[in-house]
């Protein structure tokens, strides 16, 4: 089963950290938010695998848009 990473903010995403195909630790930082000039990290929720990435640098979001799948 498949896990969505959502932005818990508005912003624009300054940083992916991951790449599909990453496996990641529940609680690392998978996109850094820039919201209002502060930096936001986005953290994984589950450990697993990066299946996709769903976001682009410098682009921007809203609360709740997918940023990642992780399963």
């Amino acid at each position: 089963m498949s896990t969505n990473v959502n932005a818990h903010i508005t912003g624009t995403i300054w940083k992916i950290e991951v790449k599909e195909g990453d496996t990641v630790t529940e609680g690392q930082t998978c996109v850094i938010l820039e919201s209002m000039k502060m930096e936001m990290p986005v953290e994984a929720p589950c450990a697993g695998k990066v299946l996709a990435i769903c976001c682009a640098e410098a682009q921007a979001v809203n609360e709740g848009d997918v940023l990642l799948t992780i399963a």
